[in-house]
């Protein structure tokens, strides 16, 4: 159940089966899955706005997108005495789409042992070989399908459009101190140098929001709203049973 708080006074504001807290990376994603089922009614809560900004889709928008904050939290770290005391910025997307729609766009997954080190300490169905199916299922990679692609999934993934000399400078510098040089950074073994590959479609940036929530915004089982801060949790004992939101 969710809640509209309004001048103070409290109004329903319906309710879903499934209510996502942030339509950010992972929120898109989940919003994407749930209503798969015609049977699940999902409302998505986000609150930054819409991503109908020019700059969320070009790729050099980052530089005007990170430290804006219509489009960033404006995080900062602590102060750290390694920094000579200074506090650094932490740029997290508050927009549809989260750091997605504001970050680098660099495609990498994470490394295979860190999947499988996680198992062993008992988290089941998060191994390597778990996570590498979801993987595959989401991905449209520009190789195409093999052992660690797909091809025809939501994530758009590409080589990136530009190759400078220094970087294979760099590559060959590390070659001879016996870094390896890795062909594809995102096949489980992370440990070494390589060009990054990236989530973009012919020259703009694919975001979770274009690629997991742009296509299926039209379910009718799907709402989506924005500019919501969520206030607080509802608890029935201990299990959550709403949420209490404000919208701009």
């Amino acid at each position: 159940m969710s809640k509209l708080k309004k001048n103070r006074e409290i109004e329903r504001e319906g309710v879903y089966d499934f209510i996502i807290v942030g339509a950010g990376s992972a929120g898109c994603v989940l919003a994407n899955r749930l209503s798969q089922n015609p049977n699940n009614s999902v409302l998505l809560l986000e609150a930054g706005g819409r991503d109908n900004w020019i700059w969320y889709h070009i790729p050099v928008g980052y530089l005007f997108a990170i430290g804006n904050p219509r489009s960033d939290w404006m995080f900062k770290t602590v102060s750290e005495a390694g920094l000579n005391g200074r506090a650094l910025n932490y740029p997290r997307g508050k927009v549809l789409g989260g750091c997605s729609a504001i970050n680098a766009m660099v495609s990498m997954r994470g490394q295979a042992l860190d999947y499988e080190h996680w198992r062993q300490l008992g988290l089941s169905g998060w191994g390597w070989d778990d996570v590498l199916k979801n993987f595959i299922e989401i991905d449209d990679h520009f190789a195409g399908k093999s052992e660690f692609h797909g091809a025809g999934g939501e994530w758009h993934v590409e080589e990136p459009r530009v190759k400078w000399e220094i970087l294979d400078a760099v590559g060959d510098a590390a070659a001879q101190m016996g870094v390896p040089w890795i062909e594809d950074f995102n096949c489980g073994d992370n440990e070494g140098v390589s060009y990054f590959q990236v989530n973009q479609r012919r020259g703009r940036r694919v975001s979770s929001a274009h690629a997991f929530l742009n296509p299926i915004k039209s379910r009718p089982n799907l709402r989506v709203l924005t500019g919501v801060d969520v206030d607080r949790l509802v608890f029935e004992g201990q299990k959550i049973t709403g949420v209490e939101f404000e919208r701009d």
